[in-house]
């Protein structure tokens, strides 16, 4: 097995890297930067482990995920999309071995996010064709529709390990009859926050971490920003956000329509188990489930 400090070290010397600093670290992957051999900043992501585990995602493959970035980033650089521009991919012989993503970096100011600008952008996003045979990490190798409904069951069940007195989840058929107007003619993100977005003077320089994208659409896309804007870190503003998408794109349905709810429940119950169990807060954890509670009776209420 070879330790990440030597797989990099060999991969500086190969790539002809100078300045490897170690600049953040989440769940799967550490990234680190350094200055490449024509004097440009680069970035490093780096697996922790081939495979993983999380009260989210039972079962994931680093490498499925560092494959699908540098497919997703190069067909967006390719159509003039800001994002992480790829530039070598390292597939580790040993599977004991960590993979590597080597990317231009892009650098970050710490600006207040442009909402309207960030609702244009992601227009721009949902009007580009999705990567040709393009199948989502996240999918679950499922149609869109079928694994909301899956991981909904599934992260609600699971969000009862942790809360007491938990009820049972939505019908499956009341679940399906929501999400069924939901298309896949999009690629959409799905972790678009303060984060993932690299700006300079509040201006999006590129979309970080397609880790999350599926084919979707709006509801999909504006369901998810809609549960993030609740958390101010993430330096969401959803009408402004929906302002700038409506510039290029038919505005998506209000976030108490039936599809968005139901794509908003998705989102809540993730982060009601990133609080619950991945990054436990004792004040964040239940008040997520309970505002997960609140959305599913919602749901119901709609029929």
């Amino acid at each position: 097995m070879t330790r990440p400090t030597d797989l990099l070290g060999s991969l500086a010397e190969r790539w002809k890297l100078d300045d490897l600093t170690p600049v953040g670290s989440g769940l799967e992957f550490s990234v680190y930067s350094a200055r490449d051999r024509d004097g440009r900043d680069v970035a490093l992501r780096l697996a922790h482990r081939r495979f993983d585990s999380n009260a989210n995602d039972p079962q994931v493959d680093t490498r499925a995920l560092l494959v699908q970035e540098y497919e997703i980033t190069r067909h967006l650089a390719a159509h003039g999309f800001p994002v992480a521009e790829p530039l070598e991919l390292h597939l580790a012989d040993d599977p004991a071995s960590p993979d590597v993503l080597l990317s231009l970096y892009v650098p970050d100011d710490a600006s207040r996010v442009d909402g309207f600008g960030l609702g244009e952008l992601l227009a721009r996003l949902h009007r580009l064709p999705p990567p040709r045979r393009l199948v989502p990490v996240a999918s679950e190798g499922l149609t869109t529709r079928q694994v909301l409904a899956t991981r909904i069951r599934r992260r609600w069940v699971e969000t009862g390990r942790y809360v007491a007195d938990w009820p049972a989840p939505p019908d499956p058929a009341l679940l399906a009859r929501h999400l069924s107007g939901i298309t896949e003619s999009a690629l959409v993100h799905l972790d678009v926050r303060s984060a993932n977005i690299r700006r300079r003077e509040s201006r999006v320089e590129a979309l970080l971490d397609w880790s999350n994208a599926l084919l979707g659409d709006g509801t999909l896309e504006f369901g998810r920003l809609t549960e993030y804007a609740r958390y101010p870190e993430n330096q969401l503003d959803p009408e402004a956000l929906r302002a700038g998408y409506t510039t290029l794109r038919e505005a998506p349905p209000a976030a108490t329509d039936p599809a968005v709810l139901a794509c908003r429940l998705d989102t809540a119950l993730m982060l009601a188990l990133v609080f619950l169990s991945e990054a436990p807060d004792p004040a964040r954890g239940p008040s997520a489930a309970d505002h997960a509670r609140e959305l599913a009776d919602a749901l119901t209420k709609q029929g």
